[in-house]
């Protein structure tokens, strides 16, 4: 068998509503289908019936995982990701977690990306594989650092 890629994948949210406009409204993830009686949501990613998210209200638990989903996208978007993010609102953070206004560099793909949080604190990621050979000799570096 051949796993050709990851079709779903699921988040417990603290509030639903709030999780629904941010992956709609920030992270740009059309709504697929909404399942209040069940406490769900689900977003398309990318085209139509090809990747889904998954978004489950944890009611009044106290409980609840920081996850991490990664998006790919084209190298452009990732780099006009910090701007973006910050017009709304939205703290644009690098590989290592601190503030940043670029994406880091990930010398052993390579790729591009740009990290920054939902209103539930999982970790999300735009990511954009880069051309070329991998370099891990790199480690991980700002976009305007990395050697040409």
């Amino acid at each position: 068998m051949n796993v050709r890629g990851l079709f779903e994948t699921h988040l417990t949210v603290s509030d639903l509503q709030r999780s629904v406009v941010f992956y709609r409204d920030v992270v740009g993830l059309p709504v697929a289908l909404e399942l209040p009686e069940r406490g769900a949501t689900f977003h398309w990613i990318g085209k139509a019936g090809r990747a889904m998210l998954g978004l489950w209200s944890i009611g009044s638990a106290p409980m609840s995982m920081q996850l991490h989903i990664a998006f790919d996208m084209a190298l452009a978007d990732v780099l006009a990701a910090p701007q973006q993010l910050r017009a709304q609102g939205i703290q644009p953070l690098s590989f290592f977690g601190e503030p940043t206004d670029e994406p880091s560099v990930i010398g052993w793909m390579p790729a591009a990306a740009i990290y920054f949080r939902d209103p539930d604190g999982h970790m999300l990621e735009y990511l954009a594989m880069l051309e070329g050979s991998p370099r891990p000799e790199l480690g991980i570096v700002p976009w305007s650092q990395q050697p040409g």
